[in-house]
């Protein structure tokens, strides 16, 4: 079978994007679809939407070469704060944390960091910069396509008329797939009745790297550390999770009203004034998750395939998970002249992702609705989980390993 390309992969964002240049360094000739245009250039006045990768998707994206084309430094997380609903973190005048636990340095492999930050403008500005790089990688953006999916092959019609064909399609195209509707595969969705928001705070004082999640009866609250920028050099993000009518509230107020009640769910922090920046973000929360991930010619990957709440940071680095196993496989694939979109290679990714995958779904949809309580049973039983963690050094550093994707 000859085909225009080996592999289209429909969608350029972070999870489309990385696949399509680790699979290029392979060999593979690769057609990448993506509908909104590339920028190499940060965005001047970004909507605060950032991204917690964890450690070990580090060195994927550097493999890929996007970490070393971020435009913008990103932010280390060094410091972990969980606190369940009164808990007080440590501060100058206290050394210890009541109700909840931290992880340090000390919690982590060879002190590395836990995770970075990186905003959602800087990323796509390295993607862009990185993908006109790879001689074998025909990215058009923005582009969209038509296909149709036979035994044989994949034939994608572009939007400018020209028609091309390839072995397999790989659908990097985010929660509303539309390639996954195309090929009837279906969808569980699993909504919270609850909204996310997302904003952007300065503050006077510096955050030395550190995170909390403050687990709150209405939802988790949790201040992210973000790099700082010109005229604003202690910046943090904030991902605020309630009820659709009360995150409405929120975001009518004043923004002197605003961070009075941001500074009431800091648990005590140390960071000084603060001052909303930007404008603020929300988005409805719901897990989902595919019941198949293949179709003929067709794989999902990234929130095509599932889609966390965002509890524990991990909807993203779930999708690395893929690229990581895509890689493996059809990179073998391709050196040993294998069929690409072969029944046994595609029915072979769903064997290893998605088990794992549904696991983590569901690990986060219980975190969620342990915490999202104050039923005084459950707060009793996550209280005695948080102290075991903070009690035993060797499970919580192997509770830490594998959040961290190491």
């Amino acid at each position: 079978m000859r085909t225009d390309y080996d592999l289209c992969i429909n969608g350029g964002g972070p999870i489309g994007a990385t696949l399509a240049c680790l699979l290029a360094q392979k060999g593979l000739r690769i057609l990448l679809l993506e509908r909104a245009p590339l920028s190499p250039t940060p965005d001047q006045n970004p909507d605060g939407r950032a991204y917690a990768l964890a450690e070990g998707v580090r060195p994927l994206l550097e493999e890929a070469g996007i970490w070393q084309a971020l435009p913008l430094p990103p932010q280390a997380i060094t410091t972990i704060h969980v606190t369940d609903s009164q808990g007080r973190i440590p501060t100058a005048s206290r050394s210890t944390l009541a109700d909840g636990l931290s992880f340090t340095e000390d919690d982590a492999p060879d002190h590395r960091p836990f995770g970075w930050m990186v905003e959602a403008h800087n990323l796509l500005a390295a993607i862009a910069r990185t993908l006109t790089s790879q001689p074998r990688l025909d990215v058009r953006a923005p582009a969209t396509g038509q296909f149709q999916f036979t035994q044989n092959e994949a034939r994608i019609t572009l939007s400018t008329g020209e028609t091309v064909s390839a072995a397999l399609v790989i659908a990097a195209d985010g929660r509303q797939s539309r390639l996954r509707q195309q090929a009837g595969i279906g969808l569980t969705r699993i909504p919270y009745h609850k909204t996310a928001l997302v904003s952007v705070l300065a503050h006077t004082l510096p955050h030395h790297g550190s995170a909390l999640e403050n687990f709150l009866p209405q939802g988790p609250f949790a201040r992210l550390p973000l790099p700082g920028i010109e005229g604003h050099p202690h910046r943090s993000a904030i991902v605020w999770t309630d009820r659709a009518k009360r995150i409405a509230h929120f975001t009518s107020l004043a923004p002197h009203h605003f961070a009075r009640l941001i500074e009431e769910r800091l648990c005590g922090e140390e960071l000084g004034s603060l001052e909303l920046i930007g404008t603020h973000w929300t988005y409805p929360l719901a897990s989902q998750y595919a019941h198949r991930y293949y179709a003929t010619r067709l794989i999902l990957a990234g929130d095509a395939a599932h889609g966390l709440h965002p509890v524990a940071g991990q909807g993203m680095n779930l999708g690395f998970r893929d690229v990581r196993t895509l890689v493996a496989l059809l990179g073998e694939a391709f050196a040993h002249g294998e069929d690409l979109g072969s029944p046994a290679l595609l029915r072979r990714y769903q064997q290893l992702s998605r088990p794992g995958n549904l696991a983590m779904l569901a690990g986060c949809d219980m975190m969620e609705r342990l915490f999202s309580t104050d039923a005084p049973f459950i707060r009793h039983a996550r209280h005695a989980g948080l102290m075991a963690l903070r009690r035993l050094p060797t499970l919580r550093q192997g509770f830490v390993r594998r959040a961290m994707g190491l």
